[in-house]
């Protein structure tokens, strides 16, 4: 299974936020949706970062009194880790396990084509699990 299947099954509106976004805003966006994550991209959709609950609650708990109003670009994370589409989910799974990150960006020439969870690799997993499960069961019983 390669990350292409995955993003093909999920919504094609990839939501982001830019680097100007307030804190306070990309939380908004987090909490409506009910994701973890959103990717932080330039004035022309280039990719540049990404904010997670994780940067959110950081920033929160330091002494800054409108630590909401603050931007995105304060509190988001730039060395990225990113997938390519035709990535394997078991690399990816591999990837964020090493880097202990929680969502990957995947980026086809240079542009964002979706995001992706570990919750969403690791429901591929246990899927695949399943069915294998099945087919050998199928079989002793056949």
């Amino acid at each position: 299974m390669i990350i292409k299947n995955i993003i093909s099954t999920k919504s094609h509106e990839i939501l982001t936020v830019t680097a100007k976004n307030t804190l306070r805003e990309a939380a908004t966006i987090l909490v409506q949706k009910k994701i973890g994550a959103l990717p932080v991209v330039d004035s022309v959709g280039g990719l540049i970062g990404i904010i997670s609950e994780r940067d959110i609650v950081r920033i929160c708990a330091s002494d800054n009194a409108d630590a909401m109003g603050s931007l995105v670009e304060g509190a988001m994370t730039t060395k990225l880790e990113v997938a390519s589409p035709d990535d394997s989910v078991d690399m990816a799974l591999a990837r964020m396990t090493d880097r202990r990150i929680r969502h990957l960006p995947v980026v086809e020439n240079g542009k964002l084509v979706g995001i992706v969870s570990i919750g969403d690799l690791v429901k591929i997993q246990i899927d695949r699990a399943l069915a294998e499960a099945d087919a050998m069961r199928a079989y002793i019983q056949s």
